[in-house]
């Protein structure tokens, strides 16, 4: 067999990942906030690109025979830009009751109380030293001796200004551990005696097992009251500076689509409404005009401006409208939730809506990326509305929201001297025509945090 070499001519298709394409796909996955902070940062870089308060439709470009573009005939329609009412909807129907402004640290509150104590000098800069070494939990992030070697005081004087600050309020800030937090709060609430001594230090693992037998033979007392001595431990917080803003910027959720119910139809809105409404610089453009006399380098610098910003406008009104497809194939997929409440989700994937969109599949994921939906029936990321289920007698599939939200319901009305196992839970679906097994209820019991059957007992 012979060896020879050949040219031949092939013609084959293949995507490529182009810097534009890139940041398409970039700016589909981004959460509203996520976007704005992204435009902005876009605006600052390329001079062409300027920020109004008018919305905008992009305008599909002309062909051309000629592989020169009229710049002219472009500049100009991008000046007729026209409005979007749907942006004009969407702010005037957006609550900011679902946003979240920054709260006081717990430093700057426990300085606040500082404030009001009549110290000596030295005195004070202890405190202000272990108030600042203290975590955005409440827990005191420092040892006593490190803190001596840092003050060039005695232990026991930074001791005697710790007693000080755990005095302040929230109670039970400044423990060094969860014992010496429970113990501090039960103290100033005024309920410490020596069960509750007892119990925090040497039964808080049984507390959180519900072994309140083996507390009552321990503590010699009965199963009654060691049930109600570890309430009195759970109603305690272990984290007493967890509820105060910290350094850090806080979150909060912006929805990124808005379903509101009109008569017996849901409306979708995109809510855009903080991104930036961009347009076109005229003063760069004013360069590309044919009579205008500028070197080949800056033409060619305000060109690629210019098509970068153009290509961006393009990118953001694609996401738009492919959210907005989206969130509609959702809703359409969902009724019965919008409808009636979780217990009505149904099992969805991201198949089926990128097939009734006529996307594919990692569009519809890049679309629902870090987004939420406010709903009559609340305020939801997208991935809730895409979940597994279980058949059921009527050859029909229950999502597992709606399961949990079963779930919850039959222990609500347990009796609670006689909680349900988990066996007993599946046995009370299976009567419901829900085919379930025990271990996928002690999963989705556990996903919901609710403690066993051996936890919940009332005595």
């Amino acid at each position: 067999m012979s060896l020879g070499f050949g040219l031949n001519l092939e013609q084959t298709q293949k995507l490529i990942m182009t810097p534009e394409l890139r940041q398409a796909i970039k700016i589909l996955q981004l959460s509203s906030l996520e976007l704005t902070d992204y435009v902005n940062q876009i605006i600052l870089e390329n001079p062409l690109i300027e920020a109004r308060e008018e919305d905008y439709n992009f305008p599909e470009p002309k062909e051309k025979k000629s592989s020169e573009v009229d710049w002219e005939d472009y500049i100009e329609e991008m000046r007729n830009l026209p409005e979007r009412p749907m942006a004009v909807e969407a702010k005037q129907e957006f609550t900011f009751e679902n946003m979240v402004t920054r709260g006081v640290s717990l430093q700057e509150y426990l300085l606040s109380q500082l404030g009001l104590i009549r110290l000596k000098s030295s005195e004070e800069a202890m405190a202000r030293y272990l108030i600042g070494n203290i975590d955005t939990t409440g827990y005191l992030a420092v040892t006593l001796e490190q803190a001596a070697r840092d003050l060039r005081k005695k232990v026991s004087e930074i001791e005697k200004i710790l007693h000080l600050v755990q005095s302040l309020d929230p109670p039970g800030v400044g423990a060094r551990d969860l014992r010496e937090c429970l113990l501090l709060q039960l103290k100033q609430k005024g309920l410490l005696n020596e069960e509750l001594t007892r119990l925090v230090q040497n039964h808080l693992e049984d507390i959180g097992a519900g072994k309140l037998q083996r507390i009552a033979q321990a503590l010699d007392i009965t199963v009654g009251r060691a049930q109600e001595l570890a309430d009195m431990i759970k109603s305690l917080n272990p984290k007493p500076g967890a509820s105060f803003g910290g350094e850090e910027e806080i979150r909060y959720i912006v929805p990124d689509v808005l379903v509101q119910r009109v008569e017996d139809e849901y409306i979708i809105l995109v809510n855009d409404t903080n991104i930036p409404r961009l347009t076109i610089n005229q003063t760069y453009t004013s360069i590309l005009h044919k009579n205008s006399k500028v070197d080949e380098d800056t033409r060619n610098f305000v060109e690629g401006k210019l098509n970068q910003a153009l290509w961006l406008i393009r990118s953001i009104e694609q996401r738009r409208m492919t959210i907005y497809l989206v969130s509609r194939a959702i809703v359409t997929m969902q009724r019965e939730f919008f409808d009636r409440g979780v217990k009505y989700l149904r099992p969805l994937t991201l198949k089926q809506i990128a097939e009734e969109v006529g996307v594919h599949e990692s569009t519809v994921s890049r679309a629902t990326a870090n987004k939420y939906m406010q709903t009559p029936q609340g305020i939801f990321e997208f991935k809730f509305f895409f979940s597994s289920g279980l058949n059921t007698n009527k050859g029909e599939c229950a999502s597992s929201e709606s399961i949990k939200s079963i779930i919850s319901d039959i222990i609500k009305e347990e009796d609670i001297t006689r909680p349900y196992s988990d066996q007993k839970i599946a046995d009370i679906l299976q009567e419901r025509g829900v085919k379930i097994a025990r271990r996928t209820v002690t999963k989705y019991r556990e996903e919901l945090s609710i403690p066993s059957a051996g936890q919940r007992k009332r005595y």
